[in-house]
């Protein structure tokens, strides 16, 4: 029988995988409209032009997951091809718990996702998740957004972190609905809020990310720093390092290999 601090270390590296992937993988009132509002801000962020020119996105950093009152930290990798393939792995250290370290990896191929650890193997995701990962297109669903399919509407402006924000209701064909926060003066997304399907924890949480620290990264803004925000728990991904067109082998985002 399992002691209570190994049901305890099993609880928090469960969520941790979960909830940490799911929030990665997974965002005008007046005279503005919805269309006028993403345009703004793809120009703000570099403009379609120079969005056109990225192919790959690799960016590395830390992660802090703060859950039932303990902060697990380690690196993470999170790298994008488009149209639409990623792969994210990421490490915790679990010494306080009396265990090593576990290494988290979620890979999507473009048609399927697929999760690991290293302490219980891998298993492929299907569902909302999926869906949510088949819309997460590269360098941004903003810039295919009507041929998509998507619903968008502007339903007005809220604060914040002290900024003024136009909210957009976003919603695509399949998927999660979600609303996206634009700061009304720089045009750069603040915040994502939206329900995430997560089977492990027994349903759905509002997962609330906002986005900070962007950074010029060849001609293009990129949020250096993440954080992500449920019922669960808190995550904070700090980037120090991300490039562009990196030649990427497409074996990375398949199904780990069986060993």
């Amino acid at each position: 029988m399992p002691t209570r601090r190994e049901g305890r270390m099993r609880v928090v590296s469960r969520s941790v995988m979960v909830v940490v992937l799911a929030a990665i993988w997974t965002g005008e009132a007046g005279a503005q409209t919805a269309d006028e509002v993403i345009e703004k801000h793809l120009a703000a962020v570099g403009g379609r032009a120079a969005l056109g020119k990225l192919e790959s996105r690799t960016a590395t950093g830390t992660v802090t997951v703060s859950v039932q009152g303990s902060d697990l930290a380690g690196p993470i990798e999170i790298v994008h091809k488009r149209p639409n393939k990623a792969r994210t792995v990421f490490t915790v250290d679990l010494s306080q718990f009396g265990a090593d370290s576990m290494v988290i990896e979620e890979r999507f191929d473009g048609t399927m996702l697929f999760t690991s650890n290293s302490a219980q193997g891998d298993r492929e995701l299907t569902g909302n998740r999926l869906e949510n990962m088949k819309n997460a297109t590269f360098p941004t669903p903003f810039l295919g957004y009507k041929e998509a399919g998507v619903k968008l509407e502007l339903v007005g402006k809220e604060t914040v972190g002290g900024r003024q924000a136009y909210v957009l209701s976003y919603t695509p064909r399949t998927g999660s609905a979600s609303r996206q926060y634009f700061d009304s003066e720089t045009h750069l997304l603040l915040r994502s809020v939206a329900r995430v399907e997560l089977q492990e924890l027994g349903g759905e949480v509002e997962n609330t990310t906002d986005l900070s620290d962007y950074r010029d990264v060849d001609g293009v803004k990129v949020p250096f720093v993440v954080s992500i925000l449920n019922s669960q728990q808190s995550v904070r991904i700090a980037f120090d390092k991300v490039e562009h067109n990196k030649p990427i082998d497409d074996a990375i985002f398949a199904r780990p290999a069986v060993k």
